[in-house]
């Protein structure tokens, strides 16, 4: 009669013997999906902490980029600059990841910048600066300027404080191949001009020499007592040399030049006049202007070159005759100059602003960077071609004939060293040397005409204005007797 209570009594006495077990089952369970979502809250921290990191880093490096825009860099950009470039186009975002990988990563550029870094805590590869898609695509909010962390290195946007010195190599931005430049001393060459660049150079010199000589005419008793004449000269003499220097490139590794000289020359002569018994001293001021001797030159970089290599320059110099001649003015002296019955000083009434023959002198000149160093050297020889019936000017229009005339050749050297101060000055050390042979007359030397030796001490200074407009100067100190006592040179090369 009540078999279905006895069922429902059965059954609910099983379900309140099965109840307890499941129900530990479920409170046995409920701590393991706490922890599970524990760990997935961790793993989402750490991921939006990576995100936000590389995040920052990305605007780092895309201000860095504008920063070295800025700043112009050379053409090879310095490895580490070059190496965050790569990593910034080689990144591809992968679909679903929180952060991009960077191939770079792969072939071991970032070697170097990884250690020290550490680990992130989901095993991930290290992430001291992987970039990421910029934050408006990521849904990132624009993080804070970076701050430094213990385990991470910073990266500071490159400044005028923390550039490297440039060397005399790169102060004007070399290009591969090329020679580096220096500040100019002399007519050694230094950066060759460009094809398709034009160069203006307008330049100041002035030279001071001052010269003593004693001549003793007759003969003595004994070595104290002197029976004759005594000539004395001492001359002081100055000139001012202005000058128009124009050049162009023929290709990266020749160019020409034109250079057109204006001469301002003044001497003032202390004597005592020759043959004449007299004690009283006489001043002779004779001063003279003009156009000067116009040359033209042409250089060629023989080789490569280097960091370990040097580089070696030819050229060639062509000097004119287009200035006053020396025998063209008038000489004081009566009917002649020279032999018996001369009369007058000899000296010209006015001065010459040319030399009066055409030479031609081969250079070779070596450079070899050393940063932050450029060592130089230089040898030349000039010819100087003879003049056959040559006749002087003396007083009255007389002319007084000389013959054949043939200066000696010259042989010269010099080397030195420049050196980088900043990214806009140098600075160079140098000494030129010359030997002048003896000059002959209708093939024989001069009688009383010796080999002369020429050397200066020099320094120069070279101060970048703006990138087309650059001021040298350089100083000389002659150290030998018949060597101008001073020498300044004020050159303005401007690039057009």
């Amino acid at each position: 009669m009540y078999p279905h209570v006895a069922r429902l009594g059965a059954a609910g006495l099983a379900a309140a013997l099965l109840a307890p077990p499941v129900l530990a089952q479920q409170a046995a369970a409920e701590p393991g999906m706490q922890d599970q979502q524990t760990e997935l809250s961790q793993l989402k921290d750490e991921l939006a902490e990576q995100r936000a990191l590389v995040n920052r880093l990305v605007l780092e490096l895309q201000e860095q980029r504008e920063q070295l825009k800025k700043i112009q860099a050379p053409a090879t950009a310095p490895p580490m600059v070059a190496a965050r470039e790569r990593i910034v186009e080689e990144t591809t975002p992968l679909a679903g990841a929180p952060f991009a990988i960077p191939t770079a990563l792969a072939d071991g550029v970032l070697l170097s910048q990884q250690r020290g870094t550490g680990m992130s805590m989901t095993g991930q590869a290290p992430v001291a600066q992987p970039p990421v898609l910029p934050p408006a695509e990521s849904g990132v909010a624009a993080p804070l300027p970076p701050q430094p962390r213990p385990n991470q290195p910073t990266v500071p946007a490159p400044g005028p404080a923390q550039q490297a010195p440039q060397t005399a190599q790169n102060t004007n931005r070399q290009e591969p191949n090329r020679p580096p430049e220096v500040a100019p001393i002399g007519d050694t060459p230094g950066v060759l001009t460009q094809r398709g660049t034009y160069v203006l150079e307008p330049s100041v010199q002035y030279g001071y020499s001052s010269s003593n000589r004693v001549a003793l005419v007759g003969y003595t008793v004994i070595p104290a007592i002197l029976i004759g004449l005594v000539d004395v000269r001492e001359i002081k003499r100055n000139t001012f040399t202005t000058a128009i220097t124009g050049r162009t490139g023929i290709n990266n590794r020749m160019e020409v030049e034109v250079k057109v000289p204006y001469v301002y020359r003044s001497d003032a002569t202390v004597s005592r006049e020759l043959f004449t018994g007299t004690a009283v001293e006489r001043v002779f001021d004779t001063s003279g202007k003009g156009l000067g001797d116009i040359e033209v030159a042409g250089r060629y970089q023989l080789n490569n070159g280097g960091a370990d290599k040097g580089y070696y320059i030819a050229g060639l110099r062509y000097k004119s005759r287009t200035g006053r001649d020396p025998f063209e003015v008038v000489t004081d002296c009566d009917q002649r100059c020279i032999g018996e019955n001369v009369t007058g000083t000899g000296l010209p009434l006015d001065l010459p602003t040319g030399s009066g023959f055409h030479s031609l002198q081969g250079t070779l000149t070596w450079l070899y960077p050393s940063d932050p160093a450029v060592f130089f050297g230089n040898l030349s020889y000039v010819h100087n071609f003879k003049r056959d019936n040559v006749t002087r000017l003396v007083r009255n229009g007389v002319r007084e004939p000389l013959g054949e005339l043939e200066p000696g050749y010259v042989l010269g050297f010099n080397f030195g060293m420049g050196l980088a101060l900043n990214d806009k000055a140098s600075l160079s050390l140098g000494y030129d040397h010359s030997t002048i042979a003896r000059m002959k007359q209708n093939g024989s030397p001069v009688a009383g005409s010796v080999r002369t030796q020429l050397g200066t001490l020099l320094l120069g200074y070279s101060y970048r204005l703006s990138p087309k407009r650059t001021l040298n100067i350089a100083v000389g100190a002659g150290v030998t007797r018949d060597t101008p006592d001073v020498t300044l040179t004020l050159r303005v090369p401007m690039t057009f």
